[in-house]
């Protein structure tokens, strides 16, 4: 049976969506964050030396990392679904955006996680000032423009087609969910860019994904304001 170690707001949802599309059973071991921190809780270090989410128990088998996990689940489970065949055009783009998703488009998202709590959170008096100019400046001179860098290579590349691999949904969507979703939540992703406004729109109406969501909670915390 595959169980998914599952941390709330986190990467794991797109392993439970992607289950959920496949029709597969499998069981969810949940984890709650530390409240005042937002880390995993120690007990998935039990679980993998990282204790991090995602990650999935298959028989005798512990997998991390979610482009990992999505590929072995596609590569076993999947039958040729969610995955275009290999040597297309298509399978190129399909690789390209799985890696894509965490290995450039998440670090910026995570620097500005980072200096937003830098600048927002509660500092000593003699410290704030400094520290609230140096996140100011971090983010008006790197961390902004390579946000606006990735927002419109994301949004260029479905001026192309209909979903990232191609004109068919596939895994690598799903894959892409959590940076767009996390650009939505806190980076500033609106209607100015409107196709990938309209691929949110779209992934949150399939019905693996809110089965997904029932099962797991939501992707990202509801945005502020």
């Amino acid at each position: 049976m595959i169980t998914v170690h599952h941390l709330e707001h986190s990467r794991s949802h797109r392993v439970l969506w992607l289950l959920e599309e496949l029709e597969l059973l499998y069981e969810v071991e949940r984890y709650a964050r530390d409240p005042k921190t937002m880390l995993a809780p120690p007990e998935l270090k039990a679980v993998h030396p990282l204790g991090k989410s995602p990650v999935v128990t298959d028989g005798e088998l512990t997998l991390a990392e979610s482009a990992a996990i999505l590929e072995y689940l596609l590569e076993r489970y999947g039958n040729g679904r969610l995955m275009p065949p290999s040597g297309s055009a298509e399978h190129l783009r399909f690789r390209y955006w799985m890696h894509y998703a965490e290995g450039s488009a998440m670090p910026p998202l995570l620097l500005k996680l980072v200096f937003d709590r830098i600048a927002e959170g509660p500092l000593p008096f003699f410290v704030r000032p400094v520290a609230r100019a140096i996140a100011k400046g971090a983010q008006s001179a790197f961390i902004g423009p390579q946000l606006k860098t990735h927002l419109d290579h994301m949004e260029a590349a479905l001026e192309q087609t209909k979903w990232f691999a191609g004109d068919a949904f596939s895994a690598a969507d799903i894959q892409m969910s959590f940076p767009l979703e996390a650009a939505q939540a806190r980076a500033g992703l609106d209607a100015s860019r409107p196709r990938l406004m309209d691929f949110l729109q779209r992934i949150r109406q399939r019905p693996a994904y809110q089965r997904a969501t029932e099962r797991g909670g939501p992707a990202q915390p509801q945005r502020q304001g």
